[in-house]
């Protein structure tokens, strides 16, 4: 874990010293909505990949010239119950396909449906510390489809958020997150982690870029019956988000995010390239 870990800060740390990417100006992360403040993140997003990260974490093609392809639409809401307090809602419209030179496998539908709940624990001139509750229901999809959109399963997080404004000194945050996910059945238990930095570039530009990580405890079963190469039952992954945005009015802005998946294990290795719009009511 140790050197996975490593080589995930030295490729975030790299990309920030070619990319001065800075962020929005709605902090997300750590810090939660005031009462009756919204948040809406509508994405238009394509996935692609035609390698897999074997078990030893080495780059290899699927076989027979094999891809898997996720086109999907997806909206993720934050709205302040009261100034402590944020609920959370992410879902998407997902088209699914797996093929390679011998057959071609595609599905449609909802994918999972995430509702969480922030809660802000403390604040001050250091920053602020919050914690996450967030429930995974896939209930609006069939897991038993030749491809299916999720794994069928139940998952439970509670996770640690810290975040840190870096005005006056530079435009922008800091933030870092650790959670734990207990998967019913199958899966393995995953540990989550994640850290963002950004800043204001200009008066209408801004950006992010975060390291997104998920470690397994290896404690699910290691027989996969899906034929979605994502959505296996112990994996290690690590994305790196890169997001550039424009701020079109003091509400609404546009955003262009590449995120490839630079680490992990037993999984598909590949890269999402988002457009997305964000709404924002204060």
């Amino acid at each position: 874990m140790g050197s996975k870990i490593i080589r995930s800060l030295f490729s975030l740390v790299s990309a920030t010293a070619l990319l001065l990417l800075s962020v929005s100006t709605c902090l997300a992360g750590a810090w939660t909505q005031q009462k009756g403040n919204l948040y809406d993140r509508l994405s238009l997003n394509y996935y692609h990949a035609d390698d897999r990260f074997d078990e030893n974490g080495s780059r290899t093609d699927f076989p027979s010239n094999g891809q898997f392809t996720d086109m999907n639409i997806g909206n993720y809401l934050e709205y302040g119950i009261t100034d402590k307090f944020t609920v959370i809602n992410s879902l998407s419209y997902k088209r699914i396909e797996n093929k390679d030179a011998l057959q071609e496998t595609k599905t449609h539908g909802v994918g999972d449906i995430d509702l969480g709940l922030k809660y802000k624990l403390a604040e001050g001139s250091w920053g602020v510390i919050s914690t996450q509750a967030l429930v995974k229901i896939p209930e609006a999809y069939d897991k038993d489809d030749k491809l299916p959109l999720g794994n069928g399963q139940y998952d439970a997080e509670v996770r640690l958020l810290y975040g840190r404004s870096l005005w006056p000194h530079i435009p922008g945050y800091c933030s870092f997150e650790i959670g734990y996910r207990w998967r019913l059945d199958d899966p393995s238990d995953e540990l989550r982690y994640l850290i963002e930095f950004g800043m204001d570039f200009t008066k209408y530009f801004y950006g992010r870029i975060k390291l997104d990580g998920i470690y397994s405890v290896d404690n699910g079963s290691h027989f996969d019956v899906s034929g979605n190469p994502t959505i296996t039952n112990n994996f290690d992954l690590a994305k790196l988000d890169m997001t550039v945005g424009y701020k079109i009015s003091k509400t609404l802005a546009l955003e262009a995010e590449y995120t490839p998946e630079i680490y992990g294990k037993n999984t598909a290795a590949g890269a999402t390239y988002t457009i997305a719009l964000t709404y924002q009511i204060r």
